[in-house]
């Protein structure tokens, strides 16, 4: 088990990528920001003075809390080894759980009820309760329907249980939100979003991918599809090790812009795509915050594009300010590190017509996700010429920016004649499996070679 002390609390530096020219009456500027997390303050980030560490609570014990939310609907007994596979996994998530982290684990059918350490408590865990817990998880059982929202809301009141700062949630399903409204999941996604990270996992082929994705997506935390239930456990262990390297929670991007820049919008793109555009907070009349989550030892890309007002040759102007904020207790905020995203009109047509390659390679990678779901999207739905021409374009896009991870899922849906043009033939079956796996981690991308 690692220890965590105030010193290998993470610093953070910010990298800005951009073509700055423009031509004369140009208006959109791009650029890429990398933020990186580092550990042990290596890497030339602003130190987290006067904040506490998140990792460790002032007396030394880890800052944080995680529930684990177990499907235990009707159909994880179809079947049986997929409910022992589902205790199998959560026993070995509350294995990996550092000692003095709280936990809960929560039983997930039309309700959510607590399996250990119950009465709306979390257990602290050591040798003991992590025992007392495995114990608890025999008891789990298949029966009854699937309500994901309040399984989601009673994680969000045990987690508020406990003065932590890193809160986090592990959410396995099988099966489809049959038993509550998409509108009902969507309002406690909405009152649980900024209280805690969860990651969604589902389990088999009769699940919904957008069900699960959009878990993960409102909640800032990863989904997966584990297709055969045998590999649970070694993706909760994954999952739960993850969880325990994150050290700092609630970072925000601070975007500042000067009067007359219009936003036009802010997206992560690596490791993920996730669109960040329209969950922004206002800080103060130029600045807003958009949510990034909690940080371990990690870097993340950001694509941000704004419009300026026109200029002539030979102008600049500060087109952006982009900060990482940390918030404190008391109301006020930190600035971790922050970089400039700057426009300078040119007439030289070679200097404002050259496209930053970090640019060029996450334009391409978010276009291959969309070009990935609605290309599938197209096959459902029976348009076989639209989703060879969709699916062919993102088999084009992978070979491009080398991303073989999805060439390869994508070669299990379609059958690839010449990747550099984008000419596929769709396979005539393709296994569910494939096909889910697939339109889950779309979003995947692959970092740009610097």
């Amino acid at each position: 088990m690692a220890n965590f002390s105030k010193s290998t609390v993470p610093q953070f530096s910010v990298d800005v990528y951009q073509n700055e020219f423009l031509p004369e009456g140009g208006r959109e500027v791009n650029a890429i920001v990398t933020v990186t997390s580092t550990g042990g303050g290596t890497s030339g980030g602003a130190p987290l003075t006067g904040a506490s560490p998140v990792s460790t609570t002032p007396g030394g014990s880890p800052n944080a809390a995680v529930v684990i939310m177990v499907d235990c609907s009707g159909s994880m007994d179809y079947p049986p080894t997929k409910m022992r596979n589902a205790r199998d996994a959560t026993s070995a998530a509350i294995d990996t759980l550092r000692d003095g982290v709280a936990f809960a684990v929560v039983a997930g059918t039309h309700v959510a009820k607590e399996v250990y350490p119950g009465e709306g408590r979390l257990a602290v865990a050591d040798a003991g309760t992590r025992a007392e817990a495995r114990n608890a998880l025999r008891k789990l059982s298949a029966g009854g329907g699937t309500a994901i929202g309040t399984w989601l809301r009673l994680a969000d009141r045990l987690l508020a249980s406990a003065d932590v700062s890193i809160r986090h949630g592990i959410l396995l399903t099988d099966g489809r939100n049959e038993h509550e409204t998409p509108e009902d999941l969507r309002a406690s996604l909405d009152a649980c979003a900024g209280r805690f990270t969860c990651d969604a996992r589902g389990v088999g082929t009769d699940w919904v991918v957008k069900e699960v994705t959009g878990i993960a997506s409102a909640m800032l935390g990863t989904a997966d599809i584990v297709a055969d239930p045998s590999d649970l456990a070694a993706d909760f262990t994954e999952m739960m090790e993850n969880a325990m390297g994150k050290e700092v929670a609630d970072v925000a991007l601070r975007l500042w812009t000067p009067v007359g820049v219009e936003i036009k919008f802010v997206k992560q793109v690596a490791p993920t795509v996730e669109e960040l555009t329209g969950r922004r907070t206002e800080a103060n009349a130029r600045a807003g915050d958009y949510p990034t989550g909690s940080w371990g030892d990690e870097s993340r890309d950001y694509h941000v594009c704004v419009q300026v007002p026109e200029a002539g040759v030979g102008q600049e102007m500060l087109a952006a300010r982009v900060s990482l904020i940390l918030p404190a207790a008391d109301g006020t905020s930190q600035v971790l590190s922050q970089g400039l995203v700057r426009a300078v009109w040119t007439d030289d047509m070679v200097a404002s017509t050259s496209i930053n390659p970090q640019v060029a390679h996450y334009t391409g990678q978010a276009e291959l996700a969309q070009v990935i779901q609605q290309g599938l999207e197209a096959r459902k739905s029976g348009d076989f010429d639209g989703a060879t021409a969709k699916l062919g374009r993102a088999v084009q896009l992978a070979s491009d920016s080398g991303n073989a991870d999805t060439a390869k899922l994508l070669s299990k849906v379609v059958d690839v004649v010449d990747a550099a043009t984008g000419t596929v033939r769709l396979k005539a079956k393709v296994a569910d499996a494939d096909e889910m796996t697939l339109e889950t981690r779309s979003t995947k991308t692959v970092r740009v070679k610097k």
